[in-house]
Order: C-alpha cells, then structure tokens, then sequence
C-alpha cells in the first residue's frame, strides 16, 4: 500500500483536480481503483456499451456518430461528437462509414447547422477531419470558432505531419489519433499543452506512431487513452494499446492517469469517473495490466 492511500469513494473526484495518480484502496479481495474513460469509441458503430461497463469501463468519448444517435440512452455515460465534419464524399464516408457517421460541407452554413444540431442533440465535442479528403482548410477555421462558441472543444482526425500541423494552427484542442507518419519538430511543439488519443493499435502500433506519442508526450502533450472502439475490436480495457503506451515510454502510472485521471480533467467526467470503480489484483500503478482482469466492477448511483 502506498503512503497515505484512502478509500478511493472519499477522494477520486478531488485527484481528478491533482496531476498524481489516482488513489487506491486494498482490501481482501484485492485493490480498488478507479474505471476507466476510453476517449474515442464509436459505440453507434459497434454497440457494445454494456460489455465496455462490465468490464469496467467508467465512461467513453464517441468520436463519430450518426445524429440520431448523439444523446442515446446507454449503459455507461457517453460524450458524444455525432458526425465528423468532412467535405462530400471524404473520409470517413468513402472508408468505413455505413451511412452517417460523416457529413460533408463545403459551405461555412453546413459546417454551422451541423454544429448546432449536434450541440442540440446533447453533443459535447466537435470533430473535424483533416486531411486531403477532409474538411476543406478554410472551413477547419470556421469549425473550432463555431465550436469554442459553444464552449466545446474540437478533437481533430489527423494523421500526416501537414495534417497535424494544420489542426494545431486552426485552434484544434486534441488530435483524436496519435499520427502516423514521422512528425516534424514544430508540429510536436504545436501541440503543447493539448491532448492526444492514443489509438496506437487500431493502426498498427507503427514505430513511427510509437514515437510520435513519445516526443509528443515529452513537448508537454496530454495522453487520452483510446482505442478507436468499432474500427478497433476489443470489448473492455485494450491490452495491446496499453503495451504500445508501455512502448511509447509511459510507466504504469503514467497509464493509468491516461486511463482514469487525465481524460476526466480534459472531458469534465470527474463524477463518471467516482461512479465506478473496479477490484484488481494489485496496485495498477505498479502493473497497469491489472486493469485487464478485474475481479469485480460496481457502478455506483450517478
């Protein structure tokens, strides 16, 4: 037991205000902690919410959604984006999407009017896809002012160092995937102080994106555990993004606040995050691959 360690109920919600870790508790049955918020899912894609909370996960943030979607009911709390803003017939809608997971724009009007009608259905983020079959460049703009007007921030699709670089410079606050190709030194330091989802093995877990994850983290860069839910197959705590976060330099400690800590201060889900917590064999701090069997999960009333 560390030092000064206390019922976790009493005191999560305060540690999600502090940059330590999250606290735990022993007992008989092992060492309670913390569940853990995945920060890009697509739960409309593959509907697993009750399996995610059984396997103790706390809460999800869905990073593209069909609109009637956005403000569905679900067995765990969700904050929603809905659709990704994109131009016509880009991605996602010419990869993956069955219909509705993107919309495209090619007016600042579009881009307005899916803003609004996301934020009215109970939306709490914005996406923006950047890319050469993204959202056209002097739209992106349009997006994050439209969005940081409503006060929600704006987590952009961009995997190429131009793409990164151009995220960070329209205002972007987070990239909803670490990057795959090398980045450039200025790109790393445009995205100080902004956060990064991991989604290391939805692509591969390439070196090139292992590193980028490191030199991100290293130029001061937030990491958000995610695994990109629905392109990505594993219905729980993803052991193999959690290994790649080992490769991309992050001790177990450093997971877990990636896991519980860390998303709850970017997304405001401190309460989601004391409303669930799990049993685990031993400290996740000393072997965050804990968090992979827990031995019991409770949801507490919200």
């Amino acid at each position: 037991m560390r030092t000064g360690a206390v019922m976790i109920g009493l005191v999560v919600a305060a540690a999600c205000r502090r940059s330590d870790p999250p606290p735990t508790a022993a007992s008989a049955l092992g060492v309670t902690a913390p569940g853990v918020i995945d920060s890009h899912v697509h739960l409309a894609y593959w509907e697993v919410g009750a399996e995610l909370a059984a396997a103790g996960v706390a809460a999800v943030v869905d990073l593209g959604a069909p609109l009637p979607a956005v403000g569905a009911a679900a067995a765990l709390p969700v904050t929603w984006s809905g659709p990704m803003l994109t131009r016509p017939g880009g991605y996602p809608i010419d990869a993956w999407d069955p219909g509705g997971f993107g919309h495209g724009c090619v007016e600042r009007a579009c881009v307005t009017e899916a803003i609004a009608a996301a934020a009215a259905r109970g939306a709490r983020v914005v996406k923006v896809v950047v890319a050469r079959d993204g959202l056209a460049p002097r739209l992106i703009a349009t997006a994050v002012a439209d969005a940081h007007a409503r006060g929600l921030p704006v987590m952009a699709h961009a995997l190429t160092d131009a793409d990164a670089r151009a995220a960070a410079d329209a205002g972007c606050d987070g990239l909803a995937h670490t990057p795959v190709e090398p980045l450039a030194t200025a790109t790393v330091e445009a995205w100080r102080g902004r956060v990064v989802v991991s989604t290391l093995a939805a692509f591969g877990g390439t070196t090139a994106a292992i590193d980028n994850l490191r030199r991100l983290r290293a130029a001061g860069a937030i990491v958000l555990y995610g695994t990109d839910l629905g392109n990505n197959r594993v219905a729980g705590v993803d052991g193999e993004e959690l290994r790649l976060l080992t490769a991309a330099g992050l001790d177990d400690a450093a997971i877990v606040d990636a896991l519980t800590t860390a998303p709850a201060r970017f997304w405001g889900l401190a309460d989601a995050l004391a409303a669930t917590t799990v049993t685990l064999a031993g400290d996740p701090r000393d072997d965050v691959r804990a968090y992979l069997a827990p031995r019991a999960v409770t949801h507490h009333a919200r």
